[in-house]
């Protein structure tokens, strides 16, 4: 599902810094893989080639056969919406629409019918176990419900692929094992193949596989 050959990202200036470098890592469709490592190992900078935010200095990444590199930039705005969604540490949610308008946000980008829109960001909304907040703003939920409202943003399209950034960073330790126990269940249900980047060991070993990174390069990968 996921394949990175020979990847290496640098950033030129007064000096070369390598954020990742010689890295070939092969993840299998319907896996769920957490990465792990110091600040500044890499691991945001995988997850953002990984996801076409950013693009390679060297090497080959294949989302589900496509190479990411030689797409256009149009083409690779179309491989995220449709095939990767992104779960992010903040939320990111835009404080003045409801949850329901949050979820619906990306569908709107395909066009399709407002009524088919709004069912289909309130079944993902149910998903979540958020039923009861469809009109409720981001500041009027807690810390885990927004996350919540995330995750349903990040399922707009049924991607088959979910990268999510320290998506318990932001949370008390009780919040942050409701949602990952949440992303465990959305795993088994839906089948997506999963990367979860954390600082949390207990996330870490939560997953059945774990990337370790340090100084920018892959430095363990164990199997449980």
């Amino acid at each position: 599902m996921i394949a990175l050959k020979n990847v290496s990202k640098y950033y030129d200036g007064k000096r070369r810094v390598v954020a990742l470098e010689a890295i070939d890592l092969h993840i299998e469709r319907g896996e769920m893989v957490s990465i792990v490592g110091p600040s500044g190992s890499g691991k945001s900078t995988l997850l953002n080639l990984i996801g076409g935010l950013d693009r390679p200095s060297t090497g080959e990444i294949r989302i589900d056969g496509q190479a990411v590199a030689a797409l256009s930039d149009d083409d690779l705005t179309r491989l995220r919406r449709d095939k990767i969604g992104f779960i992010f540490q903040f939320f990111n949610l835009l404080p003045s629409l409801t949850c329901v308008e949050n979820v619906a946000l990306p569908l709107h980008l395909k066009g399709l019918p407002r009524k088919e829109i709004d069912q289909r960001a309130r079944e993902l909304l149910d998903l979540v176990q958020l039923g009861e907040r469809f009109d409720h703003l981001p500041d009027e939920l807690s810390g885990g419900e927004r996350q919540r409202v995330a995750i349903a943003r990040a399922l707009a399209f049924s991607p088959p692929v979910l990268l999510a950034d320290e998506p318990t960073g932001n949370l008390d330790t009780h919040t942050g094992a409701e949602i990952l126990r949440l992303i465990h269940d959305l795993h088994q249900r839906l089948h997506a193949t999963i990367l979860v980047v954390t600082h949390d060991a207990s996330v870490a070993q939560s997953c059945p596989r774990t990337v370790a990174l340090r100084d920018a390069r892959i430095a363990g990968d164990v199997r449980r």
